[in-house]
């Protein structure tokens, strides 16, 4: 009878061992490399931005956005978070994730804005002066290597519309080729030759 019990135990011990060590596995092979390799955006503080600026001018992506804003969520998990995003806005921009409705003070091309209160919120100074006025979230604004407004683009944006963003500020074909004309004949470096315009 012991030795019945313990040829049991012995049998559930190693099949309990084998069922660990396959669990083991597949999540070191498929876990760990999607931790390791998948890319999230750097995202910097305005100040961070505008120190490293100064050594090392860049483009900047600034991502305006408020809590509430279902778009904004939509905007980041879809498109900021896409790994081919991140690692191009990663490698060839600066990045600001800026909450339109912070309540602190900002210094910015030498002037000074603060939160505004407005009913129950408020809204960001420099939120409202990046987006000339129009307070609509989600807003990418795209800055020169002098943190001078190129634009603000209303709106969410996918991949593909992001990544012609990008391409488009970053090669500075803003001075030669009109927008339309820039998306009918793109292709997407990012995306593996993928049609954009049609």
């Amino acid at each position: 009878m012991f030795l019945h019990c313990y040829f049991v135990y012995e049998v559930i011990l190693k099949h309990d061992m084998i069922k660990f060590l396959k669990l083991s596995f597949y999540t070191f092979l498929f876990i760990i490399p999607v931790s390791i390799f998948a890319q999230q955006i750097e995202w910097k503080t305005w100040e961070e931005v505008i120190e490293l600026s100064k050594t090392n001018p860049r483009k900047v992506v600034v991502d305006v956005y408020t809590d509430w804003c279902g778009w904004c969520k939509k905007m980041d998990k879809k498109t900021f978070q896409q790994p081919q995003i991140a690692a191009f806005i990663n490698e060839n921009f600066y990045a600001i994730r800026f909450n339109a409705e912070y309540n602190g003070l900002i210094t910015y091309q030498g002037k000074e804005y603060n939160f505004v209160k407005a009913g129950k919120k408020g809204y960001h100074e420099l939120a409202a002066s990046l987006t000339r006025g129009d307070l609509r979230y989600p807003t990418v604004i795209i800055l020169d290597e002098n943190l001078n407004v190129l634009q603000p683009l209303k709106g969410f944006q996918d991949p593909l519309s992001m990544e012609l963003i990008l391409t488009y500020y970053l090669g500075d074909h803003q001075h030669r080729t009109p927008w339309k004309r820039y998306t009918k004949t793109y292709n997407s470096k990012i995306f593996r030759a993928v049609p954009v315009g049609n």
